[in-house]
């Protein structure tokens, strides 16, 4: 009989806390046709999954602890449309893992996560907001700066506060993991945006050890040894010892219509400092830093609460190679969005990119649109259409 009552009662406390807490399954599916003006010399059309929004499907979750506090959780997986295949080097959680505790002065997250400076900035670059978004096509060039939150943190603790008097902090500190190696691959990066009536202004900051590795070498299909960066807007400064990325951008809606922009200044720091096989780096580079200056500007407008219009342009400056003048790219954003509904769209999206001067190999810079296969020449563009649905 006490077994019984007993077994009762744990049933009870069980049910009763299950039902102070949720689990959502989420998701995106996209996929649509991609015309590539220059791909390696060729022009190509292709059946593409995710221009306008990343695949994914996600579960999240919270439990109530009492008091404004409780736990949550996210396991967050991405896919391909055209072929079923996994994402993100083959992780079958790489979007994001993490578990937490979220609570009335912020929450601190552990886990496979994004970086707060793309957190925080996001919002104020084109390709990372409205223009083929998922592709990453629009985004700035190579995604030197991670403004479109391609990169994760792995090993990773993140602290966002919540909102006071229109201002929000945030911080994240992901550690190398590296036995007898400290500080090997960390990456650490603050920031904070504030928001006032119609405006909104953040700055936030990024410093990676050894970034080949802890920035763009964290998926299953990263190598440990060779390069993981294929751009050729930066891949010259993969054996970076450090880098350091530090921007700040704002926006004022004006009725239907969004201005924003934002400036982003990003360095590879003692190039040659991080040996990497297969790679030789020019004695001229060695110990050096390279550094790159981008600034945007754009606008959104909603014609109509369904359909939305996109224009941008940014412009990125590298510094000198070996005294020669930098490369330069221009790369414009345009495109248009039509709402069927509040969880389906069409989209329609042209971008197109200008290079010139001497990129980080040392050759003249041709246009290399972010995940494209890059152009043979000085210009490359990419048009796109699609629909999109999220649930």
């Amino acid at each position: 009989m006490k077994k019984g009552l007993f077994l009762c009662a744990a049933l009870g406390v069980a049910t009763g806390a299950y039902a102070q807490g949720s689990v959502t399954l989420y998701g995106v599916a996209d996929a649509g046709m991609k015309w590539t003006s220059n791909s390696g010399g060729k022009h190509q059309l292709a059946l593409t999954s995710g221009n306008n929004g990343s695949p994914r499907v996600g579960l999240t979750g919270t439990e109530d602890l009492g008091g404004g506090y409780k736990t949550i959780f996210t396991l967050e997986n991405g896919y391909s449309v055209v072929n079923g295949s996994l994402q993100n080097g083959g992780l079958i959680f790489g979007r994001q893992a993490f578990v937490g505790i979220a609570s009335p002065y912020g929450t601190v997250t552990l886990g496979r996560q994004y970086i707060t400076l793309s957190s925080f900035l996001y919002p104020y670059a084109a390709g990372a907001d409205w223009a083929a978004r998922g592709s990453g096509n629009g985004d700035h060039p190579g995604g030197l700066d991670d403004l479109d939150a391609s990169e994760r943190a792995n090993n990773a603790i993140k602290f966002t506060s919540e909102r006071y008097h229109g201002l929000q902090i945030g911080g994240t500190y992901s550690l190398g993991g590296i036995a007898g190696h400290g500080t090997r691959n960390e990456i650490i990066s603050a920031g904070f945006n504030y928001q006032y009536s119609a405006f909104t202004l953040a700055a936030a900051y990024m410093f990676a050890k050894n970034p080949n590795m802890s920035l763009w070498g964290t998926n299953a299909t990263s190598s440990a040894t060779a390069s993981n960066i294929t751009s050729p807007v930066f891949s010259g400064y993969a054996s970076a010892g450090s880098y350091t990325d530090i921007g700040v951008g704002g926006s004022w809606q004006l009725g239907g219509a969004e201005l924003y922009g934002d400036f982003v200044h990003t360095s590879f720091n003692d190039i040659g400092q991080t040996p990497l096989a297969g790679t030789t780096v020019p004695a001229g580079l060695r110990g050096q830093t390279a550094s790159f200056n981008t600034g945007e500007l754009g606008v959104k407008y909603y014609v109509t609460p369904a359909l939305l219009l996109g224009l941008a342009y940014a412009y990125t400056r590298a510094s000198a190679y070996e005294g020669r003048s930098g490369a330069a790219y221009q790369t414009w954003d345009m495109g248009a969005d039509y709402f069927l509904s509040k969880r389906s769209d069409l989209y329609l999206m042209a971008i197109h990119q200008l290079a010139s001067g001497i990129d980080s190999t040392g050759q003249r810079a041709v246009a290399a649109l972010t995940f494209a296969t890059p152009s043979t020449t000085n210009t490359q563009t990419i048009v796109m259409m699609g629909i999109r649905h999220t649930f």
